[in-house]
């Protein structure tokens, strides 16, 4: 009898441990993750190769060639450990602390502007030297934005169709910080937090009327700053006919556009591009793409392009179980965050292909540089959790 038994005890624990490894595996968005792995790690490998000469220039004599692909190697290994944390925080958590973290960034931009504390790159003050990473405020503020403007929907509901009292108090709050991002400057981090901040509220429900005043008012701010700016001026023309100044103003985008033309539709191979040899400027961080259209070609190019749709589709996706299952902050955080990673990873592509003016934007995920890595991976790990929370809710109806 006891021969008989075993065998039926033995399958039974084997079922039971598969049902509950498949029940932890259902918990987790598997996809989700493999996508914003294979991004990092295609990021990882077309930083390498777009830096790797880079040190035979004067302004990187002093860098080994595997420098930038160390300090990137570096800033996804600190982003993964970030975000495994993140995933552990409920999103309740983010919810209570939305306006604290949106203060702190206010601060933080102030900050970055004292002279002698900010550090200065070609003449913009955006970082913050912590010696092992170079802290970006702006690449912060993305997310605490979003975070507060979710929060702030979510309190103010009743008033959202109100324009002293629903819409007026968050369009100051954007507008400073857009203020602080000129001052730095950084347009093109102002464009993304204001369209983001913008398409928070309008999936929130605020007034039609109110909303197109804001687009209106928005658009005509940044046509002003471009008109009383002689080299953002500069810079649309050369975006308009880059080959009518091929050695001056238009010198990043055509070498960008010769970059996409050597690729083809297979590219030159991995590591064959010419482009990066001191030609294409930023290859590593807002030019990237270029190298991956040379190297990779047109099929390279189209695979990003799918894995970007994918993930923001996927984020909105999230988004909208939550708010079905009436988790509104949680829901317009998730859209929140696939419309910011969307929206930028559209405008580097449309910088790179000649199709927008020049911006000094990266391509998420995958572009040089700690911050914006660094809170990419936070970012997502947030909307993870929210899948997270969704399923275990669904779970518990069930």
């Amino acid at each position: 009898m006891l021969s008989l038994r075993l065998p039926f005890r033995n399958t039974g624990a084997r079922t039971s441990a598969r049902s509950v490894s498949g029940s932890a595996l259902q918990s987790v968005d598997l996809s989700f993750i493999w996508v914003v792995a294979l991004l990092l790690l295609a990021g990882l490998v077309m930083v390498y190769s777009a830096s790797i000469a880079l040190p035979e220039s004067p302004r990187f004599a002093n860098y080994k060639p595997s420098h930038f692909l160390a300090r990137h190697a570096f800033a996804i290994t600190l982003g993964v450990v970030f975000a495994l944390v993140t995933f552990s925080l409920p999103i309740r958590f983010w919810e209570k602390w939305a306006p604290i973290l949106f203060l702190l960034g206010l601060v933080l931009l102030v900050i970055v502007l004292i002279p002698g504390v900010g550090k200065v790159v070609y003449g913009a003050r955006r970082w913050l030297s912590l010696y092992v990473l170079n802290l970006q405020p702006s690449e912060l503020m993305k997310l605490f934005v979003i975070l507060y403007a979710a929060d702030y929907t979510v309190r103010k509901q009743d008033y959202m169709q109100n324009f002293s009292r629903g819409f007026m108090p968050v369009g100051t709050a954007v507008a400073l910080v857009g203020l602080l991002l000129l001052l730095e400057p950084d347009l093109g981090a102002f464009i993304v937090i204001a369209a983001v901040a913008m398409g928070v509220l309008f999936l929130g429900g605020v007034n039609g009327r109110l909303f197109a005043g804001l687009v209106v008012i928005t658009i005509s701010t940044f046509v002003l700053l471009i008109l009383l700016s002689p080299w953002r001026r500069d810079r649309i023309f050369a975006y308009l006919d880059p080959f009518a100044d091929p050695l001056g103003k238009g010198y990043q985008l055509t070498h960008s556009l010769i970059a996409f033309g050597r690729g083809e539709l297979f590219g030159v191979g991995l590591g064959a591009s010419v482009e990066k040899l001191h030609y294409l400027p930023e290859a590593h961080t807002d030019f990237l793409l270029a190298v991956v259209g040379e190297e990779l070609g047109l099929i390279g190019v189209l695979t990003l392009i799918v894995m970007f749709y994918w993930l923001t589709r996927r984020s909105f996706e999230i988004g909208r179980q939550a708010i079905a299952l009436d988790r509104v902050f949680a829901g317009l955080t998730a859209k929140g965050i696939g419309l910011w990673i969307g929206f930028q990873a559209f405008i580097n592509m449309g910088v790179n292909l000649g199709l927008l003016p020049t911006k000094g934007l990266t391509l998420p995920l995958m572009s040089y540089g700690g911050t914006g890595i660094l809170v990419n991976c936070v970012a997502l790990a947030i909307v993870l959790r929210v899948d997270f929370e969704n399923r275990k809710m669904m779970r518990g109806a069930l």
